[in-house]
């Protein structure tokens, strides 16, 4: 697996798929490899129905099912980013620099984006039924609100096909059809399969190389609304964030490594592999992270 790119098709015919799929094989000589099939689910939370407990905002919960996996964004809009903490810890800690000592930090429970990994699909509307979670699937009547975890929740899916272009490229390209039928514009998605990693150069973390394929891929239609879809290293790495990794790294450096040993010195300019890199299910959790913040902009989701 490779590094990917992501591209919305907004105002596409209806034989929108019929041409790109026709445009692949015809020009750039592709293959079909098969069915490209998501399903996204949303919920937000019922916190504030909860006698004595006020809350800002009530919590979003987003879930994308891919292959066996599946990929839940929660998001609080009343707790802070990682940013924000770590820029208030530098501003306290310069405070200290007169002789005074700073205020004591409390670091949050949780951060305002979380994003987890989850195997089987089906599991997570499994437990918020045993745990009777106060959460409940998005557009849901009020009439049927008293059953929280019992109802499904409102699925849109992608729907479309997956193509290889020579041994480097993967193309993936499918409708985005709401819960009613509707079909709400187009998702394609290119992986270049040679390169685990690429860091772009540009701010907001798109490719030139991946927008050229996507671009060449799509047919030429007059007034195409296209629009590239990207999160940059920065944003990725506080969507990755794991506490305890964090925790494990800070006594790392708490605890010096002996010069003398060893078994324990030389590989210190060795790279070592990063969490997140484009292999795997950390592939498809970009993807899915990708694809849902795409659909939320557009208030699709």
């Amino acid at each position: 697996m490779g590094f990917t790119g992501l591209a919305r098709w907004i105002n596409p015919p209806t034989s929108g798929l019929e041409l790109i799929t026709e445009n692949i094989l015809r020009n750039h000589h592709g293959q079909n490899r098969g069915r490209w099939s998501l399903s996204i689910r949303s919920y937000r939370s019922t916190l504030g129905s909860i006698p004595g407990f006020p809350v800002h905002a009530e919590r979003s919960m987003y879930a994308l099912t891919m292959h066996d996996h599946v990929f839940v964004l929660l998001e609080d809009p009343a707790a802070p980013t990682r940013a924000d903490v770590l820029a208030t810890i530098q501003d306290t800690t310069s405070q200290g620099g007169d002789g005074l000592m700073p205020p004591p930090m409390t670091h949050p429970s949780h951060y305002r984006t979380t994003f987890l990994t989850l195997r089987p699909p089906g599991g997570l509307e499994q437990l918020l039924s045993q745990l009777k979670a106060r959460w409940i699937p998005v557009r849901q009547s009020s009439a049927s609100s008293s059953q929280r975890g019992q109802g499904s929740a409102q699925q849109l899916s992608v729907e479309g096909l997956v193509f290889a272009i020579g041994n480097d490229w993967l193309v993936r390209v499918g409708n985005v059809i709401l819960a009613g039928g509707a079909v709400k514009g187009m998702l394609l998605e290119a992986e270049y399969l040679p390169l685990p990693v690429l860091h772009s150069q540009a701010a907001d973390g798109t490719s030139e190389l991946l927008s050229n394929l996507l671009l060449s891929v799509l047919p030429n239609i007059r007034d195409a609304k296209t629009v590239a879809v990207a999160v940059s290293d920065s944003q990725w790495e506080e969507v990755l964030w794991d506490r305890e990794e964090e925790e494990k790294l800070s006594k790392q450096k708490e605890s010096p490594e002996d010069p003398d040993d060893i078994f324990v010195t030389g590989d210190e300019g060795l790279s070592a592999r990063r969490s997140g890199d484009w292999v795997g299910v950390d592939r498809d959790s970009r993807s899915a992270f990708l694809i849902i913040g795409a659909l939320r902009s557009e208030g699709i989701l």
